[in-house]
């Protein structure tokens, strides 16, 4: 059932987010910086026009101020021209405006001058219209007397703003077309990037819908482990499957014997009861034996890896109970830190048959011992019995070496299938210490 998730989705709004708070801060960052430094230079100018005033400007004898008719910037002339110049002569409290403030009266500051020598850069608001004010004071010669003048220029900030607006105009269509440029390489990136994403999922509706047997094409490194762990497990549940067929089929062929024997034994009465118990055993022993095999997890890269020195030890526990009667001793040699990725119930499945068949045979001792070399693991079970007669037959259902001791022939039988689902070997042999049979189980990694 779908989710609904989509990861393209995601991605391209995570990515389109992120880039449109870059480009929205980046702007924002570029036109306060644009904004500070064309403030600046129209502060640097309107300090060079006090500048200019300072140089025009002239005392009489009586301290009074006299200026020029005409300045060499012709907007302090020029009525209403946005440009305003005003001294203060505070000694005798004259106040000169340029011409340009006639018919305007420009709102120049009204407190306090700054500091003799310092300036004050200011925006002032006034009748709905903003202004660029600068301020300065100094003491002007005059005879011996300094006389302090207060001088202000004010620019309206028409010209300003304008200039702002336009930079501020040119700036956000330049982002906002890099913006869309880069969505689009980022659009064509993400259908580039996740293409095999798609082309793996295409391969899994082919699977499902019964065209191909598995993910056959090559992908990145990134994804090329979930589509080899995929097509483990496609393998893995069609072996399954075909094992349980198999078992299926084989334990219909195995029942038909004993159904035979008992079919024919309704025609001897007094036979009738020990046939039954006789043949009814025998299918018991069948279908468990299929069972185990059909149930055998095989080798699997996804199982995880377990001590096995635990396991070992239980059944050690378990079975010296078993065959207290006969003083079989059980003993262990495994390391604690040795671990195997196998399927524990394999693993009790093989180790408890095993170390039960010894159990059965041996005198009185039998050696249990895991270890492993490189990728594989070793399981070796002695005992100090008779040993194999014949180490072919005993591996097929039903055959037992010795048909004094009790079983019904399956136990080697069901580990060597086990064995074989994992692609392992089972080796017979004879003990070199305890002088009886030796079975070892090679298990791959």
């Amino acid at each position: 059932m779908s989710s609904g998730y989509s990861i393209r989705a995601r991605l391209f709004f995570g990515a389109a987010l992120v880039l449109v708070a870059f480009i929205a801060a980046a702007g924002a960052a570029v036109q306060r910086a644009h904004t500070d430094s064309v403030r600046a230079v129209h502060f640097g100018r309107l300090q060079a026009t006090v500048y200019l005033l300072l140089a025009k400007a002239e005392l009489d004898d009586q301290g009074s101020l006299v200026m020029p008719a005409e300045f060499s910037e012709p907007r302090l002339s020029l009525p209403a021209s946005g440009l305003y110049a005003r001294i203060r002569n505070i000694r005798r409290n004259e106040d000169w405006r340029s011409g340009s403030s006639v018919g305007v009266d420009p709102p120049f500051p009204q407190d306090a001058p700054p500091a003799r020598g310092e300036w004050r850069n200011e925006e002032v608001q006034a009748r709905g219209r903003n202004y660029l004010s600068v301020s300065y004071s100094v003491n002007w010669a005059a005879g011996s007397t300094p006389a302090p003048l207060a001088l202000t220029v004010m620019e309206d900030s028409a010209e300003f703003d304008r200039e702002i607006a336009t930079f501020a105009h040119t700036l956000w269509a330049w982002l906002g077309s890099a913006s869309v440029l880069l969505l689009l390489a980022q659009t064509l990136l993400l259908q580039w990037g996740l293409a095999p994403l798609r082309r793996i999922s295409g391969e899994v509706a082919r699977i499902e819908s019964g065209e191909q047997s598995k993910v056959e094409g090559r992908y990145p490194n990134e994804i090329s482990g979930l589509t080899d762990n995929l097509n483990t497990l496609i393998a893995q549940e069609r072996v399954r499957q075909a094992r349980y067929r198999e078992a299926l089929s084989f334990l219909a062929h195995s029942l038909k014997t004993p159904l035979a024997v008992l079919r024919n034994a309704l025609g001897e009465p007094q036979r009738l009861p020990d046939e039954v118990r006789q043949q009814v055993a025998r299918m018991d022993d069948i279908v468990q034996h299929q069972l185990a095999r059909a149930a055998a997890g095989g080798t699997s890269k996804f199982a995880p890896p377990i001590a096995i020195a635990p396991v070992l030890h239980r059944l050690r526990d378990a079975l010296t109970k078993v065959h207290a009667q006969r003083g079989v001793e059980f003993t262990v040699d495994a390391a604690p830190d040795l671990a195997f990725r196998i399927d524990e119930g394999d693993l009790m499945e093989i180790a408890g048959n095993l170390m039960d068949n010894a159990g059965k045979w041996a005198h009185g001792r039998v050696e249990v011992r895991a270890w492993r070399e490189g990728a594989r693991l070793h399981l070796s079970v002695d005992d100090d019995g008779p040993g194999f007669s014949d180490t072919q037959s005993v591996l097929r259902i039903h055959v037992r070496g010795d048909e004094r001791v009790p079983g019904h022939g399956v136990g080697l039988a069901s580990v060597n299938e086990i064995v074989a689902s994992h692609d392992g070997e089972l080796r017979l042999g004879t003990s070199p210490g305890l002088r009886g049979a030796r079975v070892e189980v090679v298990l791959p990694a």
